[in-house]
């Protein structure tokens, strides 16, 4: 569109895929933006970008539009100034902070930024409202503690918001990001008490499940180890899994076979030994896991690898590769 409409068309879209909002560009030149908004469940996810600009939430706008909900913005690329309730949180890549659509607040970002926002229904999220109100613009640091499990788990939502179908209506999702997050500001008020204990389990199979995914390459990864390091008996830990509707040990295997399924269709580990994939995710015994994975896919790896590699031919002759098995 011409430049002089690209910047009314970004405050248009985000206002209408959000809640009402003033916006100011502070942009030299054309203003250049995008949005991509999924439904995840209960959530709205949503990445957003653009130029300088500072966006508003009015009392005018209020008025016109209040459906009571809470946002979390996470800076995934640039800085910006989140103020609401006369407290300010300034954010880089990695952290976030929430606020509340029924109440005023401003956005400013200073230069080109990303953006990913979650929006959804303020009562979902199980903290006292005395307590919530106590979170709005408060910087929570996406490098330690909850709060850097949170920002791990919305970047990895973000890279899938492009494509990625299974993320639509996925109410489990949904809720494990509702309940992470209430962990991490409770964490972040230092008022863990005021947290239902649902709240609390679900927040810990979700770090439990983290730390085991950085860790698949370990071969002695066990329950018990899991446990120790998250001062739990190995008997809760079984418990929590059990009401996952799986066990540690399946757990722990399953991660490990998407791992390598992966990466047997990657094109860059093509030259790769298939012994070598397994091993690296923590699967030493070569005849063990090729029994594993022709039970669990279907077919030995050494031919899915092959099926994947076959180039497929289209109606107009094109010759291209099928990686359809790594969807």
């Amino acid at each position: 569109m011409p430049a002089h409409q690209q910047f009314d068309a970004w405050r248009e879209t985000v206002s209408n895929a959000f809640v009402p909002l003033d916006a100011k560009s502070h942009t030299t030149g054309p203003f250049h933006g995008e949005l991509l908004t999924e439904a995840v469940g209960s959530l709205q996810v949503s990445e957003v970008s653009g130029g300088a600009v500072e966006v508003c939430r009015t009392p005018d706008a209020i008025r016109r539009s209040d459906p009571g909900y809470l946002k979390l913005g996470m800076q995934i690329r640039g800085y910006c100034v989140l103020t609401q309730d006369d407290r300010e949180a300034a954010l880089t890549p990695g952290d976030f902070s929430i606020y509340d659509t029924r109440r005023p607040y401003q956005v400013c970002f200073e230069r080109d930024f990303a953006q990913l926002v979650v929006m959804f229904p303020h009562e979902l999220i199980h903290l006292r409202p005395d307590a919530l109100d106590e979170m709005t613009a408060r910087r929570v640091s996406g490098r330690r503690g909850i709060g850097g499990l949170v920002s791990k788990f919305l970047v990895g939502m973000a890279e899938q918001l492009r494509g990625v179908e299974e993320l639509t209506a996925n109410q489990h999702l949904s809720n494990g990001v509702l309940n992470l997050l209430a962990a991490a500001l409770s964490e972040q008020l230092g008022c863990e008490s005021n947290v239902p204990p649902e709240t609390h389990r679900a927040a810990l199979i979700l770090q439990i499940k983290a730390f085991v995914d950085a860790r698949l390459y370990d071969p002695e990864l066990s329950s018990h180890l899991i446990a120790r390091a998250h001062n739990i008996s190995p008997r809760y830990l079984q418990k929590m899994f059990e009401g996952e509707g799986t066990t540690v040990t399946e757990w722990i295997r399953r991660r490990r076979l998407e791992n390598c399924r992966r990466d047997l269709v990657d094109p860059r580990l093509s030259t790769t030994p298939i012994a070598t994939i397994a091993a690296q995710w923590g699967l030493l015994d070569s005849s063990y896991f090729s029994k594993l994975f022709k039970t669990t896919y279907g077919m030995p790896p050494r031919e899915f690898r092959s099926q994947a590699e076959r180039p497929v031919v289209d109606a107009a002759g094109t010759s291209t590769q099928n990686y359809s098995h790594a969807d």
